[in-house]
């Protein structure tokens, strides 16, 4: 196992492996022939030794190949894959277990002005329309492009932040809001704010049925043009929002909380913004994770349920090493942490309590980038058993799964 490659299943090193215990048996049976006790006493320490040489240091090891799914490109032709759900229900057009995918980009290429939601079906292998929102929503400051902060409720509304723009330059961008929409993909409600502004990463979420809370990393604060050499803002945010969810009516915002604050953000011609973008939460909930791109860390904000103020940008757990502008992140089902690279195409894996990266995984090693699958990581999700996750290949406009 080298630094930058997570070790796979190798039949070979099993196999000398057992052919070393087979050797360590015939000299313990010919020492100990009059000793049976003292020869199972030896054997029962040579399976145990040989057993905890084999268990795996962390997730991704267990992972063994790379499926493509489908295209995820819809008849209006909107591409550049972004967020990924797996509905935690099923509710009108979605069953559990399904991938929702969203679009950044419309059929012309022009980021932020994406405006639809794709079903990928497991059980059937085939993908359906979501939704369609509109473009112009008068209700969302900007109109609409559909960004990777998404998500579905356990009481099927699904929300999704639109990061827009009118020409697909950050030149012309809008704040954006959260779009809320029914099980059927049908426009509910919009949510917009003076603390929403173009929200960027993905979701991390705690679901209680009837409320939830969100957290939101908003990366638009100062940003505007690309041109030239675009200055970092020390402005991005994340966003805490507590919803209540009322019975057969969509979710409405309770309370709004900043619990992270003067992350940095920056416009970009290649990919629109680049600002803090990965959020997932410790089992406990008593911390909350955050990939910062600008910085090429991992920090961490403690008590994100209970804050009532910013924690600022929180501790650092990792930094560098084998991050490359961490992107998307979400926790394995080890608590370790799964973060994708935008520099280049692997995953990496971190050990949060004591910020160790135990190494990276290539999932996209298409050479038409360079590095091999530079800008194409964006989503990721768990699959529903915990064996695996999604991932999106947005160069190609694909779903894949790691297994």
């Amino acid at each position: 196992m080298t630094a930058h490659q997570a070790p796979c299943a190798d039949t070979a090193t099993s196999g000398t492996n057992l052919k070393r215990v087979a050797r360590m048996f015939r000299h313990q049976w010919r020492r100990h022939l009059r000793t049976p006790t003292l020869l199972a006493a030896g054997i029962v320490a040579l399976i145990t030794t040989g057993a905890a040489q084999a268990e795996p240091q962390g997730f991704l090891e267990t992972l063994h190949r790379n499926t493509t799914l489908i295209n995820t490109v819809p008849d209006n032709g909107d591409q550049n894959p972004y967020a990924i759900v797996v509905a935690p229900v099923s509710a009108g057009t979605v069953k559990q277990g399904d991938v929702l995918v969203d679009n950044f980009n419309n059929a012309a290429n022009l980021q932020g002005t994406g405006s639809t939601i794709v079903d990928y079906h497991p059980d059937t292998k085939q993908m359906t329309l979501f939704a369609k929102i509109p473009r112009d929503l008068k209700a969302c400051p900007g109109g609409v492009g559909l960004s990777t902060a998404m998500t579905m409720l356990k009481s099927g509304w699904v929300i999704v932040g639109s990061t827009p723009s009118n020409d697909g330059t950050t030149g012309t961008k809008g704040a954006g809001c959260l779009v809320v929409l029914d099980s059927q993909g049908q426009l509910a409600s919009v949510i917009s704010s003076p603390n929403i502004n173009d929200p960027w990463g993905n979701m991390a979420v705690v679901d209680n049925g009837t409320s939830a809370t969100l957290f939101i990393s908003m990366a638009g604060f100062g940003v505007g043009g690309a041109d030239g050499n675009p200055p970092v803002f020390k402005q991005a945010t994340v966003l805490q929002l507590d919803l209540d969810i009322p019975q057969g009516k969509p979710p409405v915002v309770k309370k709004e909380t900043v619990v992270g604050s003067g992350f940095g953000a920056q416009a970009d011609k290649g990919v629109f913004l680049v600002g803090p973008t990965g959020l997932a939460l410790s089992a406990d909930q008593k911390l909350l994770y955050v990939s910062d791109a600008i910085g090429n860390r991992i920090n961490e904000i403690d008590e994100p349920m209970t804050r009532d103020t910013s924690a600022g940008v929180g501790r650092q757990i990792t930094a560098d090493g084998l991050l490359h502008r961490p992107l998307a992140m979400v926790t394995a089902p080890n608590g370790h942490l799964l973060v994708t690279n935008a520099l280049n195409g692997q995953v990496v894996e971190i050990v949060p309590e004591t910020g160790k990266q135990l190494y990276a995984r290539w999932i996209d090693t298409d050479k038409a980038q360079t590095p091999p699958g530079n800008g194409d990581l964006f989503g990721i999700a768990l699959t529903p058993e915990g064996d695996g996750f999604y991932y999106v290949q947005d160069d190609v406009n694909t779903l894949v799964i790691a297994k």
